[in-house]
């Protein structure tokens, strides 16, 4: 194995903080994986890697050179990736970042056509409602509400908007009554997203009015998707997106309640770093969901 080979090995075992993960990423064995590092600090005469019980840190010459590592590395990836996209084909894995409910209701659903229409792609989903950094968590592309967007030099492109309605069981609505304003709203048990106090503050959307309050109860979910489960069981009033309510209002599951409630709607995005080479993978799926998306009338109540 050539020197830059080995070069490569090392930027990936100082990445993963272990020679066993390290060979686990690249489908090698640790033993062949320490056996290249040892070589290499032969060659350059300088001990690279700390090791440990638990794992391996560079040495200073060790960070030092890892640093010349990483950016060869990284010309590495781009060439790789210039060669895949010469003939326009999506390939490859393609990693996924989406909000748990959209995610769940709207997304997976949808991934079986995407994946019929680009066989060669392999997609790699997570679904979480913390804030992603694109670049350095490597994934290719994010979906979630336009206000999450922080890095003005990332690219955003508007799938759908998204409104929200008020909503609970009939069980819940059985046992303590149907709101008709905000001022009775505010006795009942609201379901709160955990840790996010803008989110909680319900208002009429009114700018003259302005009536709201922040939602109060007994019960907190750290995802959209855990309040509407909550939701669905009876626990409280929920405030949700329309493309989840809906169908839960056809079948009876959900009643909307006060339905003049009417917020400001928020736009659903998704988003991909900044390059001038997409690759065919991630402008595929890009294309891919703005034209499913917007297919589709707005979620407005039906029926």
């Amino acid at each position: 194995m050539d020197i830059s080979a080995q070069m490569l090995i090392f930027a990936t075992v100082v990445e993963q903080g272990s020679i066993s993960a390290a060979a686990r990423s690249m489908g090698q064995t640790p033993s062949a994986v320490s056996k290249q590092i040892g070589l290499l600090e032969d060659h350059v005469h300088y001990r690279l890697l700390n090791r440990t019980r638990t794992g391996v840190s560079p040495t200073q010459e060790g960070q030092d050179f890892y640093e010349k590592c990483r950016a060869m590395a990284e010309k590495f990836k781009e060439a790789e990736a210039m060669i895949h996209t010469l003939d326009g084909v999506a390939r490859g894995t393609l990693k996924v970042a989406s909000t748990v409910a959209f995610g769940k209701s709207q997304l997976i659903p949808a991934l079986p056509a995407f994946m019929e229409e680009n066989p060669e792609v392999q997609v790699a989903l997570d679904l979480t409602d913390r804030e992603i950094d694109l670049q350095s968590e490597g994934f290719d592309v994010a979906i979630c509400f336009a206000e999450q967007r922080k890095n003005p030099d990332i690219v955003v492109r508007r799938i759908m908007q998204s409104r929200r309605v008020l909503c609970a069981a009939p069980s819940y609505l059985e046992r303590s009554g149907t709101p008709t304003s905000f001022a009775e709203l505010a006795h009942h048990n609201c379901l709160r997203i955990a840790g996010n106090s803008r989110r909680n503050a319900w208002s009429d959307g009114d700018s003259i009015s302005c009536d709201g309050f922040e939602a109060q109860g007994s019960f907190q979910g750290n995802s959209t998707d855990v309040v509407f489960r909550a939701a669905l069981a009876g626990i409280g009033i929920a405030r949700l997106p329309c493309y989840m309510a809906n169908r839960k209002f056809q079948s009876g599951e959900l009643v909307q309640v006060m339905p003049e409630y009417a917020p400001p709607s928020t736009d659903i995005v998704v988003m991909f770093p900044e390059k001038r080479n997409l690759a065919p993978k991630t402008r595929a799926f890009v294309d891919f969901l703005v034209r499913r998306f917007r297919e589709v009338r707005d979620y407005q109540m039906t029926g």
